[in-house]
């Protein structure tokens, strides 16, 4: 049996692939990969955060962006859509038209069954390589549960386990602390 050839794209042609697809891709070193749709709950979880983020953080100078804005990851010549990232400061771009951040100190994904071990491990993994990335956030769809890594050095990174709708995360790298059970308002749980 002969299996045929998977095409390699460069960034470019993704780029502009993705600028005309009715549907989201993820481009992982030449290939490109179709998005899955998100849940009710997921769709929720994520709206909480881009509600209650720029609340917490008044006047200080962070950039939020939602799943719509790619991140470029070029180590690993990767471009992805996290579900959530700040930015400290002013944005990186990787040009003018500022559609590819670069620089995000925090990460959060919503977890799916199908998404979960990879966005533990290979995806962390990658996050891993930006300068500025500093901490990652982990939510869980079917119940009050997150886990938060935070850097602490070069080579260690801490992980905290919050459960329970009490349960406050503080997030290092903005300096504000969100009530999970703020984060799953409306959620409803299988």
């Amino acid at each position: 049996m002969v299996l045929a050839a998977t095409k390699r794209y460069t960034a470019s042609e993704y780029i502009a692939l993705e600028d005309k697809a009715e549907f989201k891709s993820e481009f992982i070193n030449g290939e490109i990969i179709p998005m899955a749709g998100a849940s009710a709950n997921h769709n929720k979880i994520a709206l909480n955060v881009c509600r209650l983020l720029p609340l917490a953080i008044g006047e200080q100078t962070y950039e939020i962006f939602m799943s719509d804005m790619r991140l470029w990851l070029p180590e690993y010549s990767r471009y992805t859509y996290p579900d959530v990232m700040v930015v400290s400061g002013e944005p990186a771009f990787v040009d003018q038209r500022q559609m590819e951040v670069t620089n995000p100190c925090l990460i959060i994904e919503i977890l799916s069954s199908s998404t979960q071990a990879y966005d533990h491990d290979s995806k962390f993994r990658q996050y891993r390589s930006i300068p500025s990335f500093w901490e990652y956030v982990l939510v869980y769809q079917n119940g009050y549960e997150v886990d938060h890594y935070v850097k602490e050095s070069e080579d260690r990174w801490v992980l905290m386990t919050y459960k329970g709708e009490e349960s406050v995360i503080e997030l290092v790298s903005m300096r504000i602390g969100i009530r999970l059970r703020d984060l799953y308002k409306r959620v409803k749980f299988d």
